[in-house]
């Protein structure tokens, strides 16, 4: 996926429409540019694979869904902290329908769920800009095992617990969260 998302980019001009590409991945661990490895602390065999997006090291796996955003920044006159904010923004308000009350963190990219006896991790943000242009995005926690992350320091933070959208709402589906995030996504993203 990486190497369609940097073929899609590289290929991009200034009529390349945005596109949005929603997958799971099977079992593993990424490394943002800059991360620091010990932030791995046993792979337990999963694979670790060295990314170009920002952020430190994550997982990925089934019952995760992955938006990848390929949108031309310049052209919407956007910095990157704007897309977080909206990506960010698109998650809060489909959890919002769900009745989960979510928030982001000053200096801390991601959704994270606001109720204190909960609070936890539910989705990362992490995007790489070339000539202005964005791929890689979120990282939504639906009905995921979280195990794995306790093999690492999640986003370089020793302790953080990360949580699913099926511990507040059992019943959740990944194609029942695709269909209320998307419309919210692109309003997000077209405004």
């Amino acid at each position: 996926m990486l190497a369609k998302m940097q073929a899609f980019t590289h290929a991009r001009t200034g009529e390349t429409q945005d596109e949005l590409w929603l997958c799971e991945h099977p079992p593993v661990f990424t490394l943002g540019r800059h991360a620091d490895e010990q932030h791995i602390l046993n792979a337990h065999n999963i694979p670790v694979v060295k990314t170009d997006r920002g952020g430190q090291v994550t997982y990925h796996g089934p019952g995760q869904l992955l938006a990848y955003v390929l949108m031309d920044l310049k052209r919407h006159k956007w910095g990157v902290a704007e897309l977080v904010k909206r990506l960010e923004q698109s998650v809060i308000e489909t959890l919002a329908l769900l009745d989960i009350l979510a928030e982001r963190r000053a200096g801390m990219p991601g959704v994270y769920i606001a109720q204190a006896e909960t609070y936890g991790k539910i989705c990362s943000v992490g995007l790489r800009v070339q000539k202005g242009c964005t791929y890689h995005g979120l990282a939504l926690n639906v009905n995921l095992e979280l195990t794995p992350f306790t093999y690492i320091n999640p986003c370089g933070y020793q302790d953080l617990k990360m949580v699913k959208v099926q511990d507040f709402a059992p019943k959740i589906t990944m194609a029942m969260i695709a269909a209320q995030l998307i419309p919210i996504m692109l309003e997000q993203l077209e405004a």
